[in-house]
């Protein structure tokens, strides 16, 4: 099995994660979005649609995070609890991968994005009138990560970690890496967090997130042609 990832990724690492916590043996592909190398011919011949992650398992790929993870457990027969059979279990971690896209996702990476990449376009920090409805929306959906998949369990949907558990925690990390403690005032999300981390291995999530965790970095080894190819979506988004 050959895995197309960045770790800058927050979907990349969550596939990266699942991946060391099943043993399953893959050759790991980087490519670095920074540099701009999604938009290489060489890439363009695995993944048309210039994305990573992207799974190569013989002649089959597969794109789309969610459906990677779903993948990677039923082939490799991991335990059951990361993605259940019994139907309700199930039901709920997908009730999770379903609400994320544009939910913990999506305002976990706006605030990223408007803490790395807008001072790199714009030539400053993001203005309050950008940067605070962003951390709201990032909040509120943290509070609903807590108040309603979460609740009062161990985990998202249940007493063990699942698919789940590992896609947010690699969505959390994003607003973490740039200097946002989201965990603060939530001890509730903080106490998961550690649970997560030890069901994990503290090694294995260290290794995930030292890429992220380093993204102060990245102003000096983004690729500027790359960053010039990519203006046009950041901008709309930041208009």
């Amino acid at each position: 099995m050959e895995l197309y990832l960045d770790l800058c990724s927050q979907p990349c690492r969550s596939v990266f994660l699942m991946a060391k916590a099943l043993n399953i043996p893959f050759e790991f592909k980087h490519v670095d979005l920074a540099a701009g190398q999604h938009y290489s011919e060489e890439f363009g011949k695995i993944s048309t649609m210039r994305k990573v992650p992207v799974m190569k398992d013989g002649d089959f790929i597969l794109t789309e995070s969610t459906a990677i993870l779903e993948y990677m457990v039923h082939k490799n027969g991991g335990p059951d609890h990361w993605f259940p059979s019994n139907l309700q279990s199930r039901a709920r971690i997908n009730e999770y991968l379903s609400w994320q896209h544009t939910s913990l996702r999506s305002t976990c990476s706006k605030v990223f994005l408007l803490r790395t990449v807008f001072p790199m376009m714009m030539g400053c920090e993001a203005p309050p009138e950008k940067m605070d409805p962003a951390v709201q929306d990032m909040n509120d959906s943290l509070s609903l990560l807590e108040n309603y998949f979460l609740q009062n369990k161990a985990f998202i949907c249940g007493e063990k970690i699942s698919v789940a558990d590992v896609v947010a925690i690699a969505e959390i990390m994003q607003p973490v890496a740039t200097g946002v403690d989201v965990f603060v005032g939530r001890p509730k999300l903080s106490t998961w967090r550690d649970r997560v981390k030890v069901q994990l291995g503290e090694q294995l999530f260290k290794e995930a997130n030292e890429v992220i965790m380093k993204i102060n970095d990245l102003p000096q080894t983004i690729d500027k042609k790359a960053l010039e190819m990519m203006k046009p979506k950041f901008q709309k988004m930041f208009s």
